[in-house]
């Protein structure tokens, strides 16, 4: 049974740009056993997803629900909404303020004031994975298992440069969240996708393309459940994604923490490409054994992770159905 809480009240939180907060309401949702009675999994939403993971409205509910890959009669199931995405009344309107690490300490403090001193796994695709890499990089002794999908422990060159462009169109444009999300949807999915989805038909009824209409339905889609906001904080956190940042480098970061890794890249990304994946992936193997490395095969492209839930199933299998599992 889902339980949503009343949110958590985060006091005096000052952001690593020195911006200060009175309170910061951090909202989310408990499922599957009572919390302290089983592992918990904390599940990182991605860019224009919330707390709800599971249950009817879920956007993961194809992976986490009743004897599913991650099986809610197993396991706590914990998730977080970013403050300020847009799931309930707090607005955060100066986004610069906030980066990825700015989440995660909040994230982090969220756990303890739910006095949760280890989970089971901390799990997220996309931005949510690079929040979770941010959390073990604050508390390496946060998790036994870490599975960033889709994601990686830093923002590329190449995944700034789009969300620049992102910022641009969300400031400028006189359709800001529409143009934003076409832009975003090139991202997300790939020109083979795109090419075995509508192998350039036509749309009669409009006289355009398919996916002309089907990319104006994505945006017109977003605009009338997203607030501008939440798109500007969230796209600035996909942009401020990095261990070490104002830190100690990767090496000495990653080596304070025995959680195993469990790196899931997707062949087709645009957006965290494999290869960027892969790198880290080795990095991480020369000091480190527990480190893992898989590849969703796909012409879909970055959103595979929301797509491709067989395959996905197949490469948690060992680490949620294990016949034994440690609380």
């Amino acid at each position: 049974m889902e339980n949503i809480p009343s949110p958590i009240i985060i006091h005096d939180f000052i952001t690593q740009s020195g911006a200060s907060y009175t309170l910061i309401p951090l909202s989310f949702t408990l499922s599957g056993l009572p919390l302290h009675s089983a592992p918990i999994v904390l599940v990182n939403h991605a860019l224009t997803g919330n707390a709800q993971v599971t249950g009817e409205n879920g956007w993961w509910n194809d992976l986490i629900g009743n004897e599913k890959t991650i099986d809610t009669n197993k396991y706590t199931i914990l998730a977080f909404d970013v403050p300020g995405n847009g799931n309930d009344s707090f607005v955060i309107e100066n986004y610069q303020d906030f980066t990825t690490r700015d989440v995660a300490a909040i994230f982090i403090k969220g756990l303890e004031a739910l006095n949760i001193h280890q989970v089971h796994t901390i799990i997220g695709g996309s931005v949510g994975g690079g929040i979770a890499w941010e959390i073990l990089a604050l508390e390496p002794n946060i998790t036994q298992n870490l599975i960033p999908i889709a994601t990686d422990w830093k923002s590329t060159d190449w995944m700034i440069a789009n969300c620049y462009l992102q910022e641009q169109i969300l400031n400028n444009s006189s359709r800001p969240i529409e143009d934003a999300r076409i832009h975003a949807m090139l991202c997300y999915r790939s020109p083979e996708s795109f090419k075995e989805k509508f192998q350039r038909t036509i749309n009669n009824n409009l006289s355009i393309f398919n996916i002309e209409s089907w990319l104006a339905h994505h945006g017109e889609k977003l605009q009338k459940r997203y607030q501008l906001s939440s798109y500007k904080l969230m796209n600035q956190l996909l942009k401020t994604i990095d261990i070490t940042r104002n830190s100690d480098d990767f090496e000495t970061l990653l080596s304070r923490t025995n959680a195993a890794i469990h790196i899931i890249g997707i062949n087709s990304d645009l957006f965290f490409t494999p290869k960027e994946n892969r790198e880290t992936f080795q990095e991480l193997k020369k000091f480190k054994n527990n480190v893992f490395y898989s590849e969703i095969d796909s012409v879909h492209g970055h959103d595979a992770f929301l797509i491709e839930y067989k395959q996905l199933d197949h490469l948690l299998a060992d680490i949620f159905k294990a016949e034994t599992i440690e609380k």
